[in-house]
């Protein structure tokens, strides 16, 4: 919804929308689900339909978040939304006893609206606070977006009596990786570590790795209050300044978490490599093991520098008594030198100095850099799209704009966390036989799945493309089903244009939303005919599924029910969505926040979108987006082009692109709608 009135529907299982005017809605409201009938449709363009709402089916429960607002004994929540135009009615006196007073913003949900009255009558679900404190408006988010931001008394009870003890019972049939070289790299500010690396080198000059992932599923069972709840988030959410956890506190940061020097319950995929990352055997099943340690991506990052000489080395060689993967009688004993389990972790700021680790991360970084090269070739889509982090003081104040920028060591951990989903997935979907465990046919399971790109949206980047001087397929077949390669080589040719990074946005507009399925399609960014989430069940919840799919069938279990799975995947991927949106929601507001003090400062940037009302300016370095109004461009009157993505001045046929080079000054900031907005500094003529 606008906040003129007007809406879009979008239709289940399919990428466009129909357009309905404020007068054909019905009442209807953002988020409601609708029946629609299509009125008026440009022949044979999905993409220019209009309709009118038919049938509200079901009204959304999503807060609306507004100003608690009196007027003797009546109340209102005044909307401020950018898709909410109308203010909500709401029973004062029990909002009162909610501790609502004037001024403070509320969440509210619509109850009802019927035809005859004039707006929306609805009740207020949480009193958030007063605006402009940083906890008010990061509450306002998530009841925006219908997120908690704390666990009821039952789910954090239930929590606390698990027990942290690891008995003989527990470490029944799990093999032991206790006494295995084993380390945990993730940000310095982590507070939970789910996923681990074990590094053996062999006899045979190959390596044992092991990808150890917290056993959230051993602790966690169906049906139980921490998982009935773990379902209904579906997902861990960040926010700028908090991070708002799938799973209660003890779980996540303490019982599932790879802390070092501590015994832990994982679930493993275990592989066999040569040094060209060749994998010769694998094994896949529930383990143990103890951490030696805890590294962030600097101290990673600073080993892999700092070990040249090292890069070329020959193989760490054992002792003669190492063997293949271990059997099923456990691992065999690991022969190089031991680092000792005594004193704590070695400080943040350096890495630590051990020969054993050093040999880890070189070898992993080594084929690591083999597997990405791997993907490469096969068609995975490399983006490169800068991503801006906004840090924050104590008190939630943005300090600054930055760009993160990811290393070796980041995509050291994220290739071997691949390599560990698509081989559990292909297990599954593949039959065979893993552990002596034969499986005859594929069985239902949890894939994460990203099908083609837009056919249409990619036509409009070659079009677009076609304007620079860039080579496009020549085969309209080729260019409808346009492979990964072919766009990886568009993309690449215009690396260091000053069109790359709009065709890089509009290459992503393409894209399909990966998402979650019973259906396996394969992902097509990566180039995998088979793909899970395996790695990560502390934060999202479809790897918890596929933890407890994964122990029934290496079990000899026969398959699960589709159609049960079907769904919960459903309700995964949009619980992902939300949360994306919301995390994209906290983001803006800070750096709508950051720029409220720089009111009439000049900046140099591009313009990264065209509507017909104006275009939209990403401003370096800090990549902040702002809008430009066409009737602020005061030199001529500018008509949008859709079809090359520009703006044409009527008189001076002067052009505005994607991608142009322009200079901006910031108009003004409008902190409540999370609004930028720019005025173009023109040339004098």
């Amino acid at each position: 919804m606008t906040r003129e009135g007007f809406i879009f529907v979008m239709i289940d299982g399919q990428d466009d929308d129909v357009f309905v005017k404020a007068n054909k809605t019905r009442h209807a409201l953002q988020g409601d689900t609708v029946l629609v009938a299509v009125t008026r449709q440009k022949s044979g363009d999905v993409r220019r339909r209009e309709g009118e709402v038919v049938e509200i089916l079901e009204r959304s429960t999503r807060p609306f978040v507004g100003y608690y607002h009196t007027v003797g004994a009546q109340a209102w929540v005044l909307m401020q939304s950018k898709t909410m135009p109308y203010d909500i009615q709401v029973d004062a006196e029990a909002a009162a006893a909610q501790g609502a007073q004037a001024g403070m913003k509320v969440a509210a949900v619509v109850d009802r609206w019927d035809r005859r009255d004039p707006g929306p009558f609805g009740h207020v679900v949480d009193v958030l606070g007063m605006p402009g404190e940083n906890e008010t408006e990061m509450h306002a988010i998530l009841a925006e977006f219908n997120l908690p931001y704390r666990f009821s008394s039952e789910v954090e009870n239930a929590a606390d009596k698990i027990s942290e003890e690891i008995t003989d019972a527990d470490l029944k049939g799990r093999k032991d990786f206790r006494d295995t070289f084993t380390f945990t790299i993730d940000p310095a500010d982590a507070k939970d570590f789910d996923d681990a690396l074990s590094f053996r080198p062999l006899e045979n000059g190959n390596y044992e790795i092991g990808v150890h992932i917290a056993d959230v599923s051993y602790y966690v069972k169906p049906g139980s209050p921490v998982d009935q709840e773990a379902r209904e988030r579906g997902t861990s959410v960040y926010l700028v300044d908090r991070t708002v956890p799938m799973l209660p506190e003890k779980l996540c940061n303490k019982l599932c978490s790879l802390r070092p020097h501590e015994d832990k319950l994982t679930f493993s995929a275990v592989f066999e490599m040569t040094p060209k990352a060749e994998i010769k055997s694998r094994w896949i099943g529930r383990t143990v093991i103890n951490s030696d340690y805890r590294l962030d991506y600097d101290q990673a990052q600073q080993i892999i520098e700092s070990a040249a000489p090292l890069r070329g080395s020959q193989p760490l060689q054992t002792s003669g008594d190492a063997g293949p993967l271990p059997s099923d009688d456990g691992p065999l004993p690991l022969t190089v030198p031991r680092v000792a389990r005594s004193g704590e972790a070695a400080a943040a700021s350096a890495a630590p100095a051990d020969s054993e680790l050093e040999t880890a991360i070189i070898s992993l970084h080594k084929l690591a850099s083999i597997l990405k090269e791997n993907e490469r070739n096969a068609g995975a889509i490399d983006f490169d799209r800068p991503e801006m982090k906004v840090e924050v003081d104590e008190k939630g104040k943005p300090l600054r704009v930055y760009q993160k920028v990811s290393k070796e060591a980041n995509w050291l951990i994220e290739e071997f966390m691949l390599l560990a989903n698509r081989t559990v997935a292909e297990f599954v979907a593949t039959g065979g036989q893993m552990n002596g465990v034969a499986q005859k046919n594929a069985k239902t399971f949890v894939y994460r799945v990203h099908g083609e790109p837009n056919e249409i949206k990619l036509e409009a980047l070659y079009t677009f493309a076609k304007g620079f001087g860039h080579r496009i397929p020549n085969n309209p077949q080729t260019r409808a089903h346009a492979t990964a390669k072919a766009l990886n080589q568009l993309l690449e040719s215009a690396k260091g244009r000053p069109e790359f990074a709009a065709m890089e946005n509009l290459a992503l507009r393409a894209m399909a939303k990966a998402c979650y399925s019973t259906d396996n399609i394969g992902h097509y960014g990566l180039a995998f005919k088979f793909y899970t989430h395996f790695t990560s069940p502390i934060r999202r919840y479809p790897d918890l599924m596929v933890h407890r799919l994964l122990s029934l069938y290496l079990g000899g279990a026969e398959s699960r029910k589709k159609e049960k799975y079907e769904e919960e995947c459903r309700h995964a991927s949009e619980r992902e969505l939300v949360a994306a949106d919301a995390e994209r929601t906290s983001v803006k507001y800070k750096l709508v926040e950051f720029m409220m003090d720089k009111i009439g400062e000049e900046y140099d940037g591009h313009v990264s979108g065209v509507t017909e009302w104006g275009m939209y300016v990403e401003i370096e370095p800090t990549k902040i987006e702002g809008m430009v109004s066409v009737r602020d461009i005061r030199s001529d009157f500018f008509e949008f082009d859709e079809p090359r993505y520009r703006l044409v001045g009527k008189r001076s046929h002067r052009q505005f692109r994607l991608g142009d080079a322009v200079r901006i000054r910031v108009k003004n900031a409008n902190l409540e709608q999370r609004l930028l907005d720019f005025e173009l500094i023109e040339d004098p003529e």
